[in-house]
C-alpha cells in the first residue's frame, strides 16, 4: 500500500508548496514570468495553462489527475445541461400555452439529475478521501470494531477546487453562466496556479474569461504585484513562521502551564493564522495582478468587526459567500423549509418565524463549514461554536438594539464600537483555540486551565521564559511579532479609513517610494524567520 502511494505521489516537489520558499520566488515565479512574456501574445493564454499545469504536477505529482477529471466532468456535464435547457426552451417554444409548464418541468428535472450527479460525484471525492478515515474511526470507537482505516493521497487544493467546480456547475443550472464549450479555459479556470494551494474559492464569472484573454505583463501591473507579494511575505515570515514554535509549544504543553499562557497561545494562534492566510493571499492576488488580473479578495480586515456575523463577511469571504450562496439561500428556499417558515411566521411572529428555518439552514452551513477544514471532532465543534454564537445573535439583536438605544448606545459612537470589535475578537480567539487543539480533549483542557487557573498574580516571567526556551525563542521574537502586528494594524486602520496606501504611496516622489519599498525588503531580509535553524513552514491553510 505504501509503495502504491508513494507511486500516485511520484514526481511532488514539496518545496514548492510554499509561495514564499526560496523555490517558488527565486525559481518557478520569475522561470513562469520569462517564459509567459517571451510567448507571443495568442498564444499566452495556453502558456498560462501550461504553466498552471506544471506548477500542480509539481506540488501534487500523479494526483494532478484529480484536477484533470475534475475539469473534464463539469466540461462534460455543462455541455449536457445547456444542451438539455436549449431542448427544452425549444420544446417550450413549439408547444402550446397550456403543455409549455410541463414540459419545463420535465426538463427542468433532468438537468437537476445532471447537477446532483456532478455534486455527489465532486463531494462524494471529498468525502471518500477526506473523511473515509475519519468515518471509519468512529465506527470502531462507538461499536468497539477494528475495521481498517483507509488511506488515501489527498492531492493540494483538493477542497478549492472542488467547489469551484460545484459552483460552476450549480451556476449553469440556474443559467447565471453559459456553459463553456472550451476545456482548456475550465481547467485554467480551476487550476490557475496562484490559486490552486489556497484559493481563494472562485466562481466561474469571476476569472475565467479574464485568465483567457490575458495580456502582456506591464509595468504597472508588475510592480504593483511585487509590492502586495513583499507585504505578504512581511506577514508570513516575520510573523506566521516566526510563532509556529511558540503557538505549538504553548499548545502542547497544556495545563503544564498558567491559564494566562494557554490564553497568550490561543491570541498568538489567531495572529499567526491570520498573518499566515492573508499573508498568502497577497501573494495570490499580488501574483495575479502581475498578469494583469483581478482575484477576489479573500480579507477585508476581519478584527474590525462589530460582531461574529460580520467577520464572517471579512474572513475567508470567497468560502461564506460559497456556503451562502449553495448551501444556506438553497436550503432556506426549499419547499419543507419555505412551509416551515410560513407555519412559523404564524405561531411565532415576524422575528421567530423565518429564524427557525433559517437557523436549519444555518445549522447545515456550520456543520459543513468545521468538516470542511478537517475530519476531526474539534473543526465540527469550532463550526457549532460559531453556530452557536450567530444563532444567540439573531435571536436576541431586536432586543439589544432597543436596550442600546435606550442607553444611547451606537456604532457611530467610538468607544462603544471599539467595545463591540473587543468582544467579537475574544470570542474569535477561543474559537480559534478549539480550532487549533489537536483533539476536543485537548481544547478542553485548555478552556479549564485558562478559566480554572488564570491568575496573574501567580504569574511569573520565568513561565513565559521557560515556554520560549522550549520553543528556542526568546523575548525578542515576540518584541518582532508585537512590532510587525502594529505595523500591519496601522495599515489596516488606515485602509478601514478608506485611505488607498498603495496609490497613496505611488503618488509621493520617486525617493519616498523606493525608501518605503527598501524598507520593507530590508525588514524582511534582517527579521523574517527562515534560514539554518527554521523549518519552512507550509502554508496552513493549503490541506483543508
Amino acid at each position: 500500500m505504501d509503495k502504491l502511494l508513494s507511486l500516485l505521489h511520484a514526481g511532488a516537489h514539496p518545496g514548492l508548496t510554499a509561495f514564499f520558499s526560496v523555490h517558488y520566488l527565486a525559481l518557478f515565479l520569475p522561470a513562469a514570468l520569462v517564459l509567459f512574456s517571451l510567448t507571443p501574445k495568442k498564444w499566452k493564454r495556453y502558456s498560462l495553462l501550461g504553466l498552471s499545469l506544471v506548477f500542480y504536477w509539481l506540488i501534487s505529482g500523479t494526483l494532478i489527475v484529480y484536477l484533470l477529471l475534475s475539469a473534464l466532468t463539469i466540461w462534460g456535464l455543462g455541455l449536457w445541461m445547456d444542451s438539455l435547457q436549449k431542448k427544452r426552451d425549444m420544446a417550450a417554444k413549439a408547444a402550446e400555452r397550456p403543455e409549455r409548464k410541463a414540459i419545463k418541468k420535465k426538463y427542468n428535472g433532468y438537468c437537476r439529475w445532471v447537477l446532483t450527479l456532478g455534486v455527489c460525484l465532486h463531494i462524494g471525492l471529498i468525502l471518500v478521501l477526506k473523511y473515509s478515515g475519519f468515518f471509519m474511526e468512529n465506527v470502531n470507537a462507538l461499536f468497539h470494531k477494528g475495521f481498517p482505516i483507509p488511506e488515501f493521497l489527498k492531492p493540494l487544493g483538493l477542497s478549492f477546487f472542488i467547489l469551484s467546480s460545484v459552483s460552476y456547475l450549480a451556476d449553469v443550472y440556474h443559467q447565471k453562466v453559459t456553459a463553456d464549450r472550451n476545456l482548456g479555459r475550465l481547467t485554467l479556470f480551476l487550476g490557475f496556479f496562484p490559486q490552486i494551494v489556497e484559493g481563494p474559492i472562485v466562481r466561474y464569472s469571476d476569472t475565467a474569461q479574464a485568465l483567457w484573454e490575458v495580456g502582456p505583463i506591464t509595468y504597472a501591473n508588475f510592480t504593483g504585484g511585487i509590492q502586495r507579494i513583499g507585504y505578504g511575505l512581511m506577514k508570513k515570515l516575520v510573523v506566521a513562521d516566526r510563532l509556529d514554535p511558540i503557538v505549538a509549544e504553548l499548545f502542547n504543553g497544556g495545563a503544564s502551564y498558567p491559564g494566562f499562557l494557554s490564553l497568550l497561545g490561543a491570541v498568538l494562534y489567531t495572529i499567526q493564522l491570520y498573518m499566515d492566510f492573508s499573508g498568502s493571499m497577497d501573494a495570490v492576488c499580488g501574483t495575479a495582478q502581475i498578469f494583469g488580473l483581478t482575484m477576489p479578495e479573500n480579507f477585508r480586515r476581519p478584527f474590525f468587526s462589530k460582531n461574529i456575523s460580520e467577520f464572517w463577511t471579512r474572513w475567508h469571504i470567497t468560502l461564506g459567500t460559497w456556503f451562502r450562496d449553495y448551501i444556506f439561500y438553497p436550503v432556506t428556499m426549499s419547499g419543507p423549509l419555505k412551509k416551515l417558515t410560513g407555519a412559523a411566521r404564524k405561531k411565532l411572529g415576524n422575528h421567530f418565524g423565518p429564524l427557525v428555518a433559517g437557523s436549519i439552514a444555518l445549522l447545515c452551513v456550520w456543520f459543513s463549514n468545521g468538516l470542511w477544514h478537517g475530519a476531526a471532532w474539534h473543526y465540527v465543534a469550532f463550526g457549532l461554536y460559531h453556530f452557536v454564537l450567530i444563532l444567540m445573535g439573531n435571536i436576541f439583536a431586536p432586543y439589544l438594539k432597543k436596550v442600546n438605544d435606550r442607553l444611547g448606545l451606537s456604532s457611530e459612537k467610538k468607544l462603544f464600537h471599539l467595545w463591540q470589535m473587543l468582544r467579537t475578537t475574544v470570542l474569535v480567539i477561543f474559537g480559534e483555540l478549539i480550532f487549533r487543539a489537536d483533539s476536543m480533549s485537548m481544547a478542553f483542557t485548555l478552556l479549564k486551565n485558562i478559566f480554572a487557573h488564570f491568575d496573574l498574580t501567580g504569574f511569573a516571567y520565568n513561565d513565559l521564559k521557560a515556554a520560549l526556551s522550549a520553543a528556542d525563542c526568546d523575548v525578542l521574537d515576540l518584541l518582532i511579532v508585537g512590532i510587525t502586528t502594529g505595523i500591519v494594524l496601522v495599515i489596516s486602520i488606515l485602509q478601514e479609513k478608506g485611505i488607498r496606501i498603495r496609490e497613496t504611496l505611488n503618488e509621493k516622489p520617486i525617493a519616498v517610494r523606493w525608501a518605503v519599498w527598501y524598507a520593507l525588503i530590508l525588514f524582511v531580509i534582517i527579521f523574517g524567520a527562515y534560514g539554518v535553524g527554521y523549518t519552512p513552514i507550509d502554508p496552513m491553510y493549503a490541506n483543508f
